[in-house]
């Protein structure tokens, strides 16, 4: 694919959804399967290139700089899979050399062998979930490792050459204090990961967990929100920034693909289940992985929902994902973005300040503490309820 005009393509995040797990941890409600059959496999390693190859001729103004592979369980798929798929992305799109390369991966399916191919084929970022220390817990809650195998999966990534490491940490699991979670994080600190993702656990409708959640012991609200708090400040302490409500990073090693996310970046997504935003227009693929497989090899439909995306939605964007982001939001920005007033929002932030959930730097851009992150979803909603009333700047002249 020719380089010519690189710079003046826009940045582009691909998304390579695997839907496939060893087994199904008890809390989870993303969409996977869990399978042995090759064929099955085969068939969606098929149907997944062909779907790249077609959305790659519909995309020759764009450059990406972020492949993500999540799940599922990537690593369950093994690196043979994972490798055709990045190759048919490469090959149906034009990828920056300094591409952010990630898959995610649990401990019991890390082999030397595995991490060795996908560090050959250009795979730079590795995302492991350990979610916890405590054997018992991990079997409580389903996970299909033990603490022991984190720590050798670490190791074995570590020697395979990868320098950008990320562990996802769940607080809030059953019998879980704040001491345990405490030590929880400085066991994992000692594996010195440059990235941590800390989750407050959310028993979802139509999980296992959901069914007997109140047999389990979990902690209340205020026993998570006091373990948020503590992770904030022994995450500081170690040299981790927060970047994200539930993100951490040390010299810089922020996930450049999620952050198109909170950033309102395009971002193509492939297999079931998985999300787009890409030329204005956002949408989905259906969550049925057989009927996603027959609709790219047989020419049926795989997009379960398109919608364009309104100038004040997207405004209404920026400030929810901004704000659950050390980035945040600001006056001349916002405005010149979305003609807007920013005025009636300053003003409910200013009460955010002065409770102590908010902050206005000196550059004019208000975040959210860590205690407004707490109750981010509430601030958000009440300054999305002001935008909606508010008249367009253009229309105020």
């Amino acid at each position: 694919m020719a380089l010519l005009g690189r710079k003046d393509k826009t940045p582009l995040g691909i998304y390579v959804h695997i839907p496939f797990c060893h087994s199904k941890c008890q809390y989870c409600d993303f969409y996977s399967i869990t399978t042995k059959d090759q064929r099955v496999m085969d068939s969606y390693l098929d149907a997944v290139c062909a779907h790249i190859k077609e959305a790659g001729a519909l995309a020759p103004g764009y450059l990406v700089d972020t492949v993500y592979f999540g799940g599922g369980t990537p690593s369950f798929f093994g690196a043979d899979a994972l490798a055709t798929i990045l190759t048919a992305v490469r090959r149906s799109f034009d990828v920056s050399n300094d591409a952010e390369i990630t898959f995610e991966a649990n401990p019991d399916s890390v082999t030397p062998k595995l991490l060795r191919k996908l560090r050959s084929e250009g795979f730079n970022r590795v995302s492991l979930g350990i979610q916890c220390d405590d054997d018992e817990i991990l079997d409580k809650i389903g996970r299909p490792h033990s603490y022991e195998q984190a720590v050798t999966a670490v190791k074995q990534i570590r020697r395979a050459g990868f320098r950008n490491l990320s562990l996802d940490l769940m607080y809030g699991l059953p019998n879980q204090t704040r001491e345990s979670w405490e030590a929880t994080l400085q066991n994992v600190l000692k594996l010195e990961p440059e990235h941590i993702s800390c989750y407050g656990l959310k028993v979802e409708e139509g999980t296992p967990m959901h069914r007997y959640q109140e047999f389990m012991n979990l902690p209340d609200d205020d026993a998570q929100a006091d373990m948020y708090l503590r992770a904030v400040e022994i995450l500081k302490s170690k040299g981790f920034k927060q970047y994200e409500v539930s993100n951490f990073c040390r010299r810089n090693n922020e996930s450049k693909h999620n952050l198109k996310y909170w950033t309102g970046g395009a971002y193509l997504g492939f297999g079931p289940d998985a999300s787009s935003d890409f030329a204005g227009k956002r949408f989905s693929m259906i969550r049925d992985l057989r009927a996603y497989v027959d609709g790219i090899l047989n020419g049926g439909q795989v997009v379960a929902d398109l919608q364009e995306v309104p100038h004040r939605e997207r405004a209404g964007e920026y400030i929810m994902m901004r704000l659950r982001t050390s980035l945040g939001i600001q006056a001349e920005e916002y405005e010149k973005r979305y003609l807007l007033p920013f005025a009636p929002l300053e003003r409910a932030l200013e009460q955010c300040r002065q409770r102590g959930h908010a902050v206005k730097q000196d550059d004019g851009i208000w975040r959210l503490t860590p205690e407004g992150f707490l109750i981010s979803n509430s601030i958000i909603s009440d300054l999305l309820l002001i935008q909606e009333k508010a008249p367009p700047l253009a229309k105020r002249r």
